[in-house]
């Protein structure tokens, strides 16, 4: 799995949105304690560095070297590769030992992840009582009526080339195994929806639709998804490509704590 992002990196790193400053405020205050946060799957550290505006230090990790390439730079937040092959036993000691994290993070990413060995990872390293886990995903995005249509259509053609994991994502979450008591923010079958906003350029757009695993996988496979044509048909529903939009992500989010 990490080969497929590693080969995304460059293009994750300017084409994903920024998470409002908001939200992480909001996880802050579900947590008594603010000394260590965990981003995993942190990719460039897009959420890591707004958790660290809350946390003394925040260990964001990752199974791609490459993606930890592009990591964003922040005197509190410390990158580490954690490939598939490191225990259980290490990933925790390396994270801080048992019992010490107060926020854990997972964004747009937990879905890719073998949830089983993460969960017993992060119930072994979050701080009882006060420690949060708190997960989330966009699906899709939103721009006009003209331009949502066409943006569902192409969404359904890169189906066929997507990992069975995202199916998680593409229920927004609704059926994503969640084990943990709910501390207010959504819970396990009923994530809270959440907006954000970003203005965008079309080219913006077109990275962004270049960075998903569906059109990666069909490229590999000879499959050109976004063709000339096809292009040609986003640029006109945009309403040009010089137009800068306000593109709306409809967000998922569950949030918990240890269950006791």
């Amino acid at each position: 799995m990490a080969g497929l992002f590693d080969k995304q990196a460059a293009v994750y790193a300017h084409a994903r949105p920024t998470f409002p400053s908001q939200w992480f405020s909001m996880l802050a205050a579900l947590t008594p304690h603010h000394s260590l946060a965990w981003d995993a799957g942190t990719g460039n550290g897009q959420a890591a560095i707004s958790v660290a505006d809350h946390y003394e230090q925040v260990i964001a990790t990752d199974i791609s070297e490459e993606q930890l390439k592009h990591g964003i730079k922040h005197p509190r937040v410390r990158y580490l590769h954690t490939p598939s092959s490191m225990s259980d036993d290490e990933l925790v000691s390396l994270i801080g030992g048992e019992n010490s994290v107060d926020l854990v993070t997972v964004s747009v990413a937990v879905h890719w992840f073998d949830l089983d060995r993460f969960y017993s990872q992060v119930k072994r390293l979050l701080r009882k009582p006060g420690g949060v886990i708190a997960v989330w995903t966009y699906n899709g995005i939103q721009v006009s009526s003209e331009f949502d249509p066409l943006m569902w259509g192409f969404s359904e053609k890169t189906l066929p080339f997507r990992n069975p994991n995202v199916k998680y994502a593409l229920d927004c979450y609704r059926t994503l195994p969640f084990p943990f008591e709910s501390v207010g923010v959504g819970c396990e079958g009923q994530p809270e929806t959440l907006e954000m906003t970003k203005e965008m350029s079309f080219q913006g757009f077109l990275g962004l639709v270049r960075s998903s695993s569906g059109v990666n996988t069909a490229k590999e496979q000879g499959v050109d998804l976004l063709s000339e044509n096809v292009v040609k048909d986003f640029e006109k529903a945009w309403g040009g490509p010089e137009l800068v939009r306000t593109v709306i992500f409809k967000t998922y989010m569950l949030a918990g704590k240890v269950k006791v």
